[in-house]
């Protein structure tokens, strides 16, 4: 699959959100949690869009204190072929959130590509996209969610709600996701509906103390006519 990245950040524009971030960890020696793991995928589909054609491996550290939160995730193809979609994110959120359960979350990402055939290396603007995000979750008795991104440099926005519940102790939940306008980035021409899809995530039990979150996600994007069914299964301490 080729990948068409545009809307980057030149090196000088990096320069303060990375450091902002490097700042944020350095300022905090004892950070109140830490948390690895990882996510096995049938396919790498973000928001619509299958990044791959592949089974991936997606590995994430997370560090924790009060609100905020800081982290890499990143996702690897399994095949060589799908080596162009390799990703390696940083991420930092701040999260406000009250009694009632109702939260409001900010955001900030550098979306990295590893590709073995990158043009750019890591310390290159034109190697990373950054995006400004925030999210809402509602509080228990109307647990909508909703979530809108842009990603910087250019008009990329996409937008998604969700809403989940519980059908015989299966998590459910529906989402439907939406882009603004023409982008490279998600393949579209104009504003369009990409990313409709429904997903179960169940325990496999393994012990009786120890069970494996499982997952399955049925995804259609109506603006490239394509159908998804990805299992997922996620791996932690």
């Amino acid at each position: 699959m080729s990948l068409i990245r545009i809307h980057r950040s030149s090196p000088r524009s990096l320069r303060l959100p990375l450091a902002l971030v490097a700042l944020l960890v350095l300022a905090s020696p004892a950070w109140g949690q830490v948390s690895v793991g990882a996510d096995v995928v049938s396919r790498y589909v973000w928001r619509g869009v299958d990044f791959g054609e592949s089974m991936a491996v997606q590995p994430a550290i997370t560090f924790g204190a009060g609100g905020l939160e800081f982290g890499a995730w990143g996702s690897y193809s399994i095949s060589s072929s799908g080596a162009s979609a390799n990703e390696n994110d940083l991420w930092a959120t701040y999260t406000v959130a009250a009694s009632s359960g109702l939260s409001v979350a900010f955001g900030l990402t550098d979306y990295y590509f590893p590709a073995p055939d990158a043009d750019a290396g890591f310390g290159t603007g034109n190697a990373h996209t950054l995006e400004v995000s925030l999210a809402f979750s509602g509080p228990e008795t109307f647990p909508v969610t909703l979530f809108g991104g842009m990603l910087t440099g250019g008009s990329d926005l996409y937008v998604e709600a969700g809403v989940p519940f519980t059908v015989a102790a299966v998590d459910v939940g529906l989402h439907m996701g939406f882009v603004g306008g023409e982008s490279d980035f998600y393949g579209t021409s104009g504003a369009a509906l990409v990313n409709l899809g429904v997903t179960a995530s169940k325990g496999l039990r393994i012990t009786e103390t120890f069970e494996l979150p499982v997952s399955v996600a049925y995804i259609l994007n109506p603006d490239q006519d394509r159908a998804h069914l990805v299992f997922a299964i996620s791996i932690a301490p």
